[in-house]
């Protein structure tokens, strides 16, 4: 069965199977990316292509399950038609200090949007704003500039930072808050008549070229509030979010992702949990699945800009010759060969590859019980 409740749970091939199709990888990160400085990844060899299982190593069992949903469902059955052969992606800029912005951009070749991580522990607004208006000013008045906090302000930070980050107009934030109740205020505080004090467009804008925004004053993205949700819908029947950010992996798969979009009838971006290029190619596929908005205003299950699908570019290596890294601010839709070399280089030392052996063996033993 596949629904907005639960990832998809039928025609599981067998452990082991999976097993003798399975390789672990660590690879290093270029920058250190929400504490991460090695990326572990098992990776399938699987029938119909390479598939990745990657959910990050404190994740529960009952969580990670959905991402081997995900993977297996990739790598073993037929997927839905893509209506497109690129998606445009965006630059994904780690907290770091501003100095060092135009060398990550330099990552992401051609991109006209660029999201920037804030929130960060051991930092402060001042930090954010800094890196936010290095961007701006690196990418030029006409790029789209989002940031995402994963869920690092409360209600009266993400208030006061957002209302400070909006003089380089915004074109989202991303997740604010955690909690979906949190995202209703802040939403609400950011509305028309309700921001505090007048248009927060002063002198640092005109000396970027901006020009200011209609409302809201920033628009809400919500993330972690749908793929780490019980509910995924809850953002929606709230209207919490004026748009949503999909994963194909920590929703079950893409099928699954499609019918959440369907049913939530908000505009989407989707975006990778730092993936290798096997797993950037699954967020590609969800990518190219859905229509495109058509005109500024557009509402729906549509895809609503450029994706968060360019982070392979973060990664020190990847486990195929020809990565899916931006070109001219795309990536082709494919999927990627496995690279024998590469997955030797980047073998995961022994102990973390029966950790990672041991974690698949008991989600898909999770996904067998929920399939009967």
């Amino acid at each position: 069965m596949s629904d907005a409740r639960g990832p998809e749970t039928a025609a599981l091939p067998p452990l082991d199977e999976v097993l003798a199709v399975m390789r672990v990888v660590a690879i290093p990160t270029r920058t250190r990316f929400r504490g991460i400085s090695v990326r572990e990844a098992a990776i399938f060899d699987s029938p119909l292509g390479a598939s990745e299982f990657s959910p990050f190593p404190e994740y529960g069992d009952a969580e990670a399950s959905a991402w081997l949903a995900a993977a297996l469902d990739f790598g073993w059955r037929e997927q839905p038609a893509a209506l497109r052969d690129r998606v445009e992606v965006n630059a994904t800029v780690p907290a770091v200090a501003a100095g060092r912005v135009p060398e990550i951009l330099a990552r992401f070749p051609g991109c006209r949007t660029a999201k920037v991580k804030v929130a960060e522990r051991g930092q402060g607004l001042a930090d954010d704003a800094a890196r936010v208006r290095a961007v701006r000013e690196v990418m030029g008045p006409d790029a789209l500039v989002r940031v995402d906090a994963n869920g690092g302000w409360g209600v009266e930070e993400a208030v006061t930072a957002l209302r400070a980050l909006a003089e380089f107009d915004l074109d989202y934030a991303e997740q604010p808050c955690g909690g979906v109740d949190e995202l209703v205020e802040v939403r609400r505080r950011l509305s028309p008549g309700d921001t505090g004090e007048g248009p927060l467009l002063g002198e640092a804008a005109a000396t970027l070229g901006l020009h200011a925004r209609t409302s809201p004053l920033v628009r809400i993205a919500a993330d972690e509030s749908v793929r780490k949700a019980a509910d995924p819908l809850a953002v929606a029947r709230a209207g919490a979010a004026d748009l949503l950010i999909v994963k194909a992996q920590p929703l079950g798969g893409i099928r699954r992702a499609l019918g959440i979009v369907a049913e939530a009838g908000l505009p989407v971006v989707v975006s990778s949990a730092l993936d290798t290029s096997v797993g950037i190619a699954m967020g590609l596929q969800l990518a190219a699945a859905l229509p495109l908005a058509e005109g500024e205003g557009a509402s729906g299950a549509v895809l609503a800009g450029a994706c968060g699908l360019g982070t392979a570019a973060l990664l020190e290596g990847d486990v195929t010759a020809d990565p899916l890294l931006p070109n001219g601010g795309e990536i082709e839709v494919r999927r990627p060969r496995l690279d024998p070399e590469q997955l030797t280089r980047y073998a995961a030392p022994a102990e973390r590859e029966r950790w990672w052996r041991e974690r698949v063996t008991r989600c898909h033993a999770l996904l067998s019980a929920a399939a009967h």
